[in-house]
């Protein structure tokens, strides 16, 4: 049975991706970004009408990733370190520095489903630093998140920007997280 309806974002990860020759990507162990409050990814891209003879004569469009938010309950640290660059000082205090270069990854997350949770991967992903923001605590506690802009561009090797999986009998499906899925092209 095919899912009706998806909810319930959960299981997401990174894997640090490695540039090799001519642009592809190869991927480090998938780890865990617990703590997953929700993501919005808004598809990228121009669509370009040609209109002759009085009509829409012909249409292109481009895709060119996705872009949005990724809001964890807490970023973890080794995110901040893999990812964003953070250092660890001698001691063991995380420092955030100026000028630290673009680490790209792989996302990995799920969505429950009525009948079967879908794994994706967003294959070539950057995050933004997360605004640092917090409050008072009132009558109750109230918990904070924090929100990564994440931009999840095409691969350079072979323009692949995301793929899914809803077969649970597949190999892939129980593999998702032990290593990054590469599409058989």
């Amino acid at each position: 049975m095919a899912n009706k309806v998806k909810y319930g974002l959960s299981e997401c990860a990174y894997a640090i991706a490695t540039e090799g020759t001519g642009g592809t990507l190869t991927y480090g162990t998938p780890v865990k970004l617990p703590g997953a409050v929700s993501l919005t990814l808004d598809a990228e891209g121009d669509t370009n009408p040609f209109y002759a003879d009085n009509i829409l004569y012909f249409q292109s469009t481009a895709n060119n990733g996705y872009s949005g938010t990724l809001e964890l309950a807490l970023i973890p640290d080794s995110f901040l370190t893999d990812v964003l660059g953070e250092i660890a000082d001698t001691n063991s205090v995380l420092v955030e520095k100026s000028g630290t270069p673009v680490v790209e990854f792989a996302l990995l997350f799920q969505f429950e489903g009525d009948a079967n949770k879908t794994r994706h991967c967003m294959y070539r992903c950057t995050a933004s630093r997360a605004s640092v923001n917090g409050a008072t605590t009132e009558a109750s506690i109230e918990p904070q998140t924090e929100t990564l802009n994440i931009t999840c561009m095409p691969r350079i090797s072979d323009k692949v920007v995301k793929s899914k999986v809803t077969d649970t009998q597949a190999t892939q499906y129980d593999a998702w997280y032990t290593q990054v899925y590469e599409p058989a092209l």
